[in-house]
């Protein structure tokens, strides 16, 4: 049965910099590149390319030795121009010099009926060699999905309530069709039921009105509201043992034209966003692109910090950077590398804060957009339990005591307290707010790394 959830814990951060939902013409880019530094999880990344040969998109570029089974292909045809490694060979980038004219590898298409027909196996095969399974991921552990596991249920959250998030809207106009048929194929894959979330506080969009045959639960409430990781421990949580697999509207949309098409469609719309963009929009391009056409001309000044991604989870990448394989956003703000006399001892109310403290108003002016910088006055000290992160996650956990038992390295209390629920977006906030200043998210991720490291 469908369920309302509102929320009450959470913490909305109002930036400057939305973009307009306008989609706007950009030179394309010239490389783009697949990262494997993009998929939590991947062990031993294995080339399956070498520097000059010719790919078309779809082509396979790498697989993971430990699930040699998945495919992580070329977002574009062209060559490949250069395989980027880091220290002890460790495998960075693989990129590929773009054709003006993206050739695609070509598998079967399908008309809409056909769909259903069709087996999990063989649904399987044609997206584990094609490209778009990566784009399903596991929980517990936030990594690409094992194609040998049966998932209790699949949860799509279609509402995203990050800072300056992109409006699905606007990302996936006229895609419906395609979302329709990628919810036709997920349903093959598990033995419970596909979930859509969506935002209670605004009318469903037509792109997910028309999926058929699945539930839709309705969250309403501040952020971390659209993040999947909180409709999963609302509607049907994870104990240990259990599996579920998550996927976002894009992925639904590409398995879609998968079988529709028969290609590898990496095209993308994404927002460019932020305070130090001149006029944030979206642009359209592919997965992996550079993003050094996106941002030519359009940043305010040169002192910025460029984020694939959102503020709270984003990577930062330099103005040559690449695009992250999951991100639908590029966020452009201050760089906030200079000392600030009296810091947020000083009364203003400029300062976004969560906390109410002395010299923090900015509560006073609820809706009030603000341009915020990378600073974090401050530098990492003890541990302080204030009870705040308790404020700003919507889940039955215990955020302090859950980071405590990770840093113990305490095997029991991590499982007692609910890491198998969590990913770094989940307590994303609780790092915005926290005022020891430390790198929650990967805390997170070491606790997972540990519990998995066990199973």
């Amino acid at each position: 049965m469908s369920q309302h959830i509102k929320l009450k814990k959470g913490f909305n951060i109002n930036l400057a910099g939305k973009p307009q939902k306008v989609v706007g013409e950009s030179d394309r880019s010239e490389t783009f590149a697949i990262k494997p530094t993009d998929f939590p999880g991947i062990i031993r990344p294995k080339v399956t390319v070498r520097e000059g040969d010719i790919v078309k998109a779809g082509t396979p570029v790498l697989f993971d030795k430990k699930m040699d089974q998945v495919m992580y292909c070329a977002p574009v045809s062209g060559e490949v121009v250069e395989i980027v490694r880091g220290e002890k060979r460790k495998l960075l980038a693989i990129k590929i010099l773009a054709d003006k004219e993206v050739v695609y590898e070509q598998h079967k298409e399908h008309s809409s009926t056909e769909i259903s027909g069709i087996s999990r196996e063989e649904a399987q095969e044609v997206m584990l060699k094609s490209g778009v399974w990566p784009q399903i991921i596991q929980r517990p552990y936030g990594i690409v999905a094992n194609p040998e596991d049966t998932p209790k249920a699949i949860f799509v959250s279609t509402f995203d309530t990050h800072p300056l998030a992109p409006d699905y809207d606007v990302l996936l106009k006229n895609q419906a069709s395609y979302f329709e048929a990628g919810v036709e194929v997920l349903k093959k894959f598990t033995s419970g039921k596909v979930n859509l979330g969506v935002n209670a506080d605004a009318e469903v969009s037509p792109i997910f009105s028309n999926a058929k045959g699945v539930q839709v639960n309705k969250f309403s409430g501040p952020h971390p509201a659209g993040n999947v990781g909180v409709h999963i421990h609302h509607i049907d949580p994870i104990g240990k043992g259990d599996l579920v697999w998550t996927i976002d509207p894009y992925g639904v949309v590409q398995l879609g034209k998968l079988f529709l098409k028969g290609v590898y469609d990496a095209s993308k719309v994404i927002a460019l966003t932020g305070s130090e963009v001149k006029e944030p929009q979206y642009y359209t391009t592919y997965q992996g692109a550079c993003i050094d056409k996106l941002v030519d001309n359009r940043i305010k000044q040169d002192h910025v910090r460029y984020i694939s991604g959102n503020v709270l989870t984003g990577e930062k990448i330099d103005k040559k950077g690449y695009l992250g394989f999951y991100h639908h956003q590029l966020t452009v703000i201050p760089e906030g590398d200079q000392y600030e006399f009296l810091g947020w001892l000083k009364p203003t109310t400029s300062k976004l804060s969560f906390h109410r403290a002395l010299g923090l108003l900015s509560f006073l002016n609820p809706k009030k957009e603000f341009v915020l910088t990378t600073n974090t006055l401050g530098e990492e000290r003890a541990f302080v339990q204030t009870g705040a992160f308790e404020k700003v996650v919507p889940m039955d956990i215990l955020p302090e005591f859950l980071l405590k038992a990770i840093m113990a390295e305490d095997y029991d209390d991590m499982e007692a307290l609910g890491i198998y629920e969590v990913v770094e977006e989940d307590l994303a906030l609780c790092e915005f707010i926290d005022v020891s200043k430390h790198d929650i998210q990967a805390i997170i991720r070491d606790g997972i790394n540990l519990i998995k490291a066990t199973t």
